[in-house]
């Protein structure tokens, strides 16, 4: 065999490696021993982890330094002769990695240190791989495989051919990665893989070319890291838990419920319950609390989910609750009606609350009226009681002796004024001038002054006229051979025309407004007028009955002039004609 060492080589590659290995601790070192300036607050979730590849494929120059002999028969001297393996200064391997999780794999390798002069190995091997990816950008691993290695044999002489030989070979190791931004952090570098390598060959019988050879190595490496796919670490189990109700008195029912996140559902998540001093049972995500026996204040319980041990495979929850003081009875009560007329009755109605459900009684009371009963209804009767408001007072009462109390109010209208009524003023006659029976004549002033003064004092009220007539004056006498006679009326005309007339005089003499008077007919058989003073709001026809709206189209108000201007005036007129008669 060729002993060629290349001392000088080998020490380079490990002084790489070892400056390889300075810099990743240094690294480390600089981010896990300098602290930040504001310590970060630790939080409940787990830290994010960082995606890793699936597949490594790995490819670089490889060292190997055998430590072994095998003794042989030498091909000039026929005497055994032992033979060293040398160092392989040349070398390249190749391995490809494929990752079940983010830490275990399995690997298939291949190394030749067949290419340079010295002695020659080439081996095959597979098996399992274990890395732990780090935050750092470094990645430590470890490998243990087994193969076959084809190992050169004996040779004495230089020039004459090797001969190689399978055997089985053992390989551990372990190195380390160093991840790169190129290509999105898809190629990265193997700054060293050093390797313990067993190796045994058989070449045959003892003599030239034969022997048997037990081979420790040493393999170190180093070169290109390609990686593919991504290993996306699965997100941490989660669980919320909430209470219901949050708030209970003691005895009351309390259920917590858990909702866990995140779960394989190829694996069985299990629950576990607990709180300090408390009895909790639960099943699944579900736990009842036994609040019986715990006294007011504040607790807490913990709920617990895992599905592994590995971490973010289990998750905690706190959900807290509160045990309430027994609490007094509540009451609200209204009335209906609110407003009421003297003497009328309202129901009032009250509405009593315990929270703890318990048995309640109610009692009223009244500042005035009468009030009775004693359920959530009771009947407030206002006889006697005077106008204004009434103010209810509403009482609960719990079978503990707990107490509240409010009040409703109830409005007693003022008693109504009364309607107001039609007033009956002075009446004026027309029996004195039988020639002209429907003319105010100067003895009415004295009444019309009276009804024009009421009507000055109440400026919102009216005045209806009612004309009357007796069937003895319906009509006026008429002299024999005078040109002009009165006309013939009707009681009914006649007593129009009075009503018309005494109108006139108002609205004329004393300047009412005509709006204010209305005239109408009515059936005493006298021969009056009668003058009604209607207030506002009162209704005439219902105070004064027997009347009959009088159609002021058709009848005029008749001129008052006295008749001693009427007789000079025909006399002057016979006079200046000349046909005047005595």
């Amino acid at each position: 065999m060729y002993r060629g060492s290349s001392h000088s080589l080998s020490r380079i590659l490990l002084l790489g490696c070892a400056v390889g290995l300075s810099a990743t601790g240094l690294q480390a070192q600089d981010s896990t021993s300098t602290p930040p300036a504001t310590p970060a607050a630790p939080t409940p979730t787990a830290p994010k982890q960082t995606p890793v590849s699936r597949i490594d494929i790995f490819t670089g120059y490889s060292y190997y330094a055998p430590h072994g002999t095998v003794s042989t028969t030498s091909a000039v001297t026929g005497q055994p002769y032992p033979v060293a393996y040398g160092s392989v200064d040349y070398g390249a391997i190749g391995s490809v990695a494929y990752f079940f999780n983010r830490y275990v794999g399995g690997v298939v390798e291949y190394a030749d240190h067949t290419l340079g002069k010295n002695d020659g190995f080439r081996n095959l091997s597979a098996g399992l791989i274990a890395r732990y990816p780090s935050s750092y950008g470094v990645t430590p691993f470890a490998h243990a495989m087994a193969g076959a290695a084809d190992v050169g044999g004996p040779n004495a002489e230089p020039n004459v051919y090797h001969v190689y030989t399978w055997g089985p070979l053992v390989k551990v190791g372990g190195g380390l990665d160093y991840d790169t931004p190129l290509f999105d952090h898809h190629i990265g570098i193997r700054l060293f893989q050093a390797d313990y390598v067993y190796t045994h060959a058989d070449f045959g019988p003892q003599g030239t070319n034969g022997g048997r050879a037990n081979i420790d190595s040493a393999e170190l490496s180093a070169g290109l890291l390609f990686k593919f796919g991504n290993i996306i670490p699965p997100p941490p189990v989660t669980l919320t838990c909430v209470a219901n109700p949050t708030s209970v008195f003691p005895g009351d029912p309390l259920t917590i419920t858990g909702t866990a996140a995140n779960l394989n559902p190829k694996k069985t998540a299990t629950y576990t319950w607990s709180g300090q001093g408390l009895q909790v049972k639960g099943e699944n995500n579900t736990a009842t609390v036994d609040t019986s026996t715990l006294q007011p204040g504040q607790y807490t319980v913990t709920g617990h989910v895992s599905e592994g041990q590995k971490p973010g495979q289990s998750a905690d929850c706190n959900v807290p609750f509160t045990v309430k003081q027994f609490e007094p009875p509540t009451i609200s009560c209204s009335a209906n009606p609110t407003t009421v007329n003297p003497g009328d009755s309202s129901t009032i109605t009250s509405v009593g609350v315990s929270p703890q459900n318990r048995p309640l009684t109610y009692s009223y009371s009244a500042t005035a009226g009468q009030i009775s009963g004693t359920s959530s209804t009771a009947t407030l009767s206002t006889a006697g009681a005077p106008a204004g408001t009434i103010t209810v007072t509403c009482n609960v009462a719990d079978d503990k002796g707990q107490t509240a109390t409010t009040t409703t109010t109830v409005t007693v209208n003022a008693p109504p004024a009364p309607a107001p009524k039609v007033q009956t003023l002075c009446a004026i006659t027309f029996d004195r001038d039988k020639r002209r029976p429907a003319r105010v004549d100067n003895e009415a002033k004295a009444c019309l002054d009276d009804v024009t003064l009421n009507l000055q004092r109440t400026p919102d009220a009216t005045l209806t006229v009612v004309g009357n007539a007796a069937a003895a004056q319906a009509a006026a006498p008429t002299r024999k051979g005078r040109r002009h006679a009165a006309p013939t009326m009707t009681p009914d005309q006649l007593a129009a025309q009075r009503a018309v007339n005494t109108k006139s005089y108002l609205v004329t003499e004393k300047g009412i407004d005509a709006s204010r008077i209305s005239v109408r007919t009515g059936t005493k058989g006298t021969n009056e007028a009668d003058n009604y003073l209607v207030p506002a709001g009162a209704n005439f026809d219902n105070d004064v009955q027997g009347t009959t709206a009088v159609d002021e189209s058709s009848i005029k108000a008749q001129p008052r002039k006295a008749l001693g201007q009427r007789h000079a005036t025909r006399h002057h007129h016979h006079t200046t004609s000349g046909t005047s008669k005595q």
